[in-house]
């Protein structure tokens, strides 16, 4: 899975550790996350999705 994280993240001016605390994971989730290596819960995407100010889970979220 593809994401945009980082790209939103950064044009929040957010770091890794901000987001994670905003979401309830630990900063190496948001890292995997950012490499794709790790594929999200559902709940987890939405709520990573909320805190990017984005309206759908397609914005930040893309399946190879």
């Amino acid at each position: 899975m593809k994401t945009k994280i980082a790209f939103y993240r950064k044009k929040l001016n957010i770091t890794q550790e901000e987001l994670a605390e905003l979401v309830g994971v630990t900063r190496q989730t948001i890292l995997v996350l950012e490499q794709g290596k790790y594929n999200p819960s559902l709940l987890l995407a939405h709520k990573i999705t909320n805190a990017l100010k984005q309206k759908k889970i397609e914005d930040v979220f893309k399946l190879n």
